[in-house]
């Protein structure tokens, strides 16, 4: 009996509906049509596949009835080169004869669930078996089987017998398992490609896409706009892909599993470029596209039609208002030139962010602003929740934060400073942190803490703190770590030269039979006489002990090369601080306070300079006792 198609319906009436045999090149139509005339559901209608007949047709300089169709047998079919099948002219059809009945009982595949479906062209077609389907294997079964995929392949139109041939491969894996296990239960979806044909290349319509606007693009389009950030200048670095023209290509024809040829439309041409460029900028054109780089960095501009880069820019301000954030990269060249120099008004508004190599601002800093820059200066002031960060940063009056490398502040009023070097000319209260410190003239409750030196030209104020402290650019953690690592190294040592000296001990008992078994070895091989066997044991174990007693002393002596390396590294920080110089051209007034942190012992030292002494050059001095305290050193 004929297998029983996907969603069949078994008839219960038996009398009306005889079986007929029908030549057709579309089954599918036909059962549609026996439906129809006799009244009953398609589903409950079978066929079975008789015979196929394949057929081509090259078509002359115009179609007509003359153009006649070759049956081809299967080397016929076989034989089809691509060049064929791409050719326009060529035609392909099966007919088939098939003979179609009523279901009157249920098949052997009714309990499973397969499909057969394509891709967008039907150049490749997938047989999908879906999980719970369940095969049981009989004499029949690989017959049966590819009978049914090929009468599903038909009800959707696709031939057979061509662009098949690799069906049963694809298959071979799923069928040795329902026959090696008899029944077979589908667990998970199983996909098998049963069709393949020659996919056309699609046609590519022009594009043009302005990379250099991806990352405006990208803020648009996520959940939460920041309009802050709206992408005021976009910034390049050489060689920089800022557009790129994709040119119009008509894709290539291909051949369907139904046998028809897929011809692509015609490319839809509306974007080419228009637009002229300047010399920062380079084109560069293939095949397919255009593209256009930069040549330098900066920041992309577009005026009268015409692209370029420029590097320098002056706004009047920047503001939620006018230009919202800057974010530029770093490393593109481009500098910003701030205008706004009324001091009752911010030259960057509250809570802007700005991210640019070089940036001169004429004007204030307002509330929670934050610049970042390669260079930066400040011609104003820079409120106390701003905060700006330069390698080379420069600041007229300082209440936020500040982080560099090189700084240069005229006048610090309790803001806090971060960096390598600093150079204050006036200070009024605040906290300043790095290596090195000079301060032109120190006010009041100003705390200086360096790892090198603290120089100061002149003094009025007092209540300052000026600390020397090597661990100001390392963490307390990574002390602690230091010491840890070193216990556990010299723990080791321990135990390894102590196995090292068990060795060394018994290879020096050992060591004259050792040579004289070495001897007696060497004489029995110049003598041409069989070594004793006891004699080669014993000298195999001699070399292995030898062996085992030069890997010991090689370990030993790189975790001794390796302790060496940390508490050198540990020794080099502590003694940082002995070359570490507190220096005060002017006599001391009021209350100040120098404090050295050593590292081991972890202790302040601190002097307290009388009041209206003279000042001078302040370093740490142990004497022989041990005792650590701070002393004027000679100049």
């Amino acid at each position: 009996m004929a297998d029983l198609p996907h969603d069949a319906v078994v008839s219960e009436n038996t009398d009306f509906f005889p079986p007929f045999i029908i030549r057709t090149s579309n089954v599918a139509k036909e059962l549609m049509q026996a439906a129809a005339n006799h009244n009953i559901s398609v589903h409950a209608l079978d066929f079975r596949l008789l015979e196929v007949q394949t057929s081509s047709l090259m078509i002359g300089e115009t179609k007509s009835d003359s153009d006649e169709w070759a049956e081809l047998s299967q080397s016929d079919i076989d034989a089809i080169s691509n060049e064929l099948y791409l050719n326009l002219k060529f035609e392909l059809k099966q007919v088939y004869d098939v003979e179609i009945f009523q279901i009157l009982e249920v098949g052997k595949f009714d309990h499973i669930e397969l499909s057969i479906a394509g891709n967008a062209t039907l150049c490749k077609i997938y047989l999908t078996v879906k999980p719970g389907s369940e095969f049981k294997y009989d004499d029949t079964f690989e017959s049966d089987f590819f009978e049914l995929i090929n009468k599903k392949k038909l009800r959707a139109n696709l031939m057979i017998g061509i662009f098949d041939s690799m069906m049963h491969a694809n298959l071979a894996e799923f069928m040795a398992k329902i026959k090696v296990n008899g029944t077979y239960r589908v667990e998970a979806l199983e996909r098998f490609v049963v069709g393949q044909s020659l996919e056309p290349m699609p046609t590519v319509d022009d594009q043009l896409i302005l990379h250099y606007e991806k990352q405006e693009e990208d803020i648009k389009s996520s959940q939460h706009v920041d309009y802050a950030k709206r992408g005021y200048l976009h910034s390049v670095v050489a060689n920089d892909l800022l557009i790129e023209y994709i040119k119009p290509q008509k894709g290539t024809n291909g051949r369907n599993c139904r046998g028809e040829l897929v011809v692509p439309k015609e490319p839809i041409v509306r974007n080419e470029p228009t637009f002229t460029i300047g010399e920062n900028i380079q084109r560069d054109e293939n095949d397919t596209k255009i593209e256009f780089r930069a040549k330098t960095g900066g920041y992309v501009t577009f005026e009268g039609g015409m692209y370029d880069i420029k590097t320098e820019i002056d706004v009047t301000e920047i503001s939620f208002r006018s230009t919202g954030s800057i974010d530029t990269q770093l490393d593109a060249d481009v500098s910003i030139n701030v205008k706004e120099k009324d001091p009752l008004k911010d030259a960057i508004g509250t809570g802007m962010e700005v991210t640019v190599n070089n940036i001169n601002i004429d004007g204030n800093v307002g509330p929670d602003a934050k610049v970042t820059a390669h260079k930066a200066v400040v011609e104003g002031q820079v409120h106390n929740s701003a905060t700006i960060s330069a390698d080379d940063l420069t600041i007229n009056v300082h209440k936020g934060k500040a982080y560099g490398k090189q700084i240069h502040i005229t006048r610090l009023e309790h803001g806090t400073v971060d960096g390598e070097s600093v150079h204050i000319a006036q200070a009024t209260g605040g906290m300043v942190n790095a290596k090195e410190i000079d301060v032109e003239l120190l006010g009041s409750h100003t705390k200086l803490t360096a790892s090198r030196r603290i120089e100061i030209q002149k003094l009025q104020g007092g209540e300052n703190i000026l600390t020397i402290d090597p661990l100001l650019n390392e963490s307390r953690e990574f002390l602690e770590d230091e010491m840890s690592l070193m216990i556990e190294v010299k723990k080791v040592i321990d135990e390894v030269k102590k196995e090292l000296s068990g060795y060394e001990i018994t290879m020096k008992e050992n060591a004259a039979a050792y040579d004289d078994i070495k001897q007696k070895i060497i004489n029995y091989k110049n003598n041409g006489i069989k070594i004793p066997a006891a004699y080669a044991q014993k000298y195999m174990q001699f070399q292995e002990f030898k062996k085992k007693l030069d890997v010991l002393r090689k370990e030993y002596q790189d975790k001794l090369d390796h302790y060496a390396f940390i508490s050198g590294r540990h020794r080099a920080l502590q003694d940082e601080i002995f070359d570490a110089r507190v220096i005060n051209h002017d006599r001391w007034n009021n209350y100040n306070e120098i404090i050295f942190k050593l590292i081991d012992p972890p202790i302040d030292v601190t002097f307290i300079p009388p009041e209206n002494s003279e000042g001078g050059i302040f370093g740490l001095f142990v004497d022989e006792d041990g005792i650590y305290s701070i002393k004027v050193l000679p100049k």
